[in-house]
């Protein structure tokens, strides 16, 4: 049985589901991806036939974050990762983050090996308990991530708000690689091409809201 529910927002790469099942089950056997897609993405759909998965309309913005919000909503495991589809789980990843949920830390961070930042408290990918995620933003609407971006930054205002609330710890132990073409493991697809773009639309709106939260 199950204690964690990965939710994997499918932007497109359907040929990436494979590898992540395979990944995911030989890195533990207490996980089990949850795969949310846009009702639109025909190769997606068939590649998720036959896993558990959401179906939705796409989001005029935070496509993301409101894939993981319905994930969170949908699922009912007291573990819940924040997950993507280029992602590769080490073995012992969700204990290691687990080890560190003690006392008041209901929010672990974990370690890409790629991004400098996973290494020095960051978290693009986190691990978080149910009862944190029923406090909702730190605006006090609900919600695990801010639906607000496009698609940057939500990570950033995720650990922010779980700083300020006193809950968050990183475990650099728990090795969830992102293989990002950044640091050389994936080729520059459309959806990559445009973080430039998003990073741009995302960052005026990261500035105004991280007064809530420093």
């Amino acid at each position: 049985m199950t204690d964690c529910v990965v939710i994997v927002p499918m932007l497109g790469r359907a040929e990436q589901v494979d590898r992540l099942v395979i990944s995911l089950a030989a890195s533990t056997d207490r996980a089990r991806p949850l795969f949310v897609c846009t009702d639109t993405d025909v190769k997606v759909l068939e590649a998720v036939a036959g896993l558990d998965h959401l179906v939705t309309p796409p989001a005029e913005r935070g496509d993301y974050a409101h894939k993981i919000n319905l994930g969170v909503a949908a699922s009912d495991e007291p573990l819940i990762f924040t997950g993507a589809i280029d992602l590769h789980f080490h073995d012992g990843w969700l204990e290691a983050a687990e080890w560190m949920l003690e006392g008041l830390t209901q929010v672990v961070g974990t370690n890409d090996l790629a991004n400098p930042r996973t290494a020095q408290g960051h978290s693009t990918h986190t691990l978080t308990t149910r009862d944190y995620a029923g406090l909702g933003l730190i605006d006090g609407r609900p919600g695990l991530l801010c639906e607000d971006y496009i698609h940057e930054f939500v990570d950033d205002e995720m650990v922010g708000t779980a700083r300020k609330r006193g809950v968050y710890a990183h475990a650099v132990d728990s090795i969830v690689e992102h293989l990002h073409p950044m640091a050389g493991k994936a080729e520059w697809d459309d959806t990559y091409r445009a973080m430039d773009r998003r990073m741009r639309a995302d960052r005026s709106l990261f500035n105004r809201r991280r007064a809530l939260w420093t």
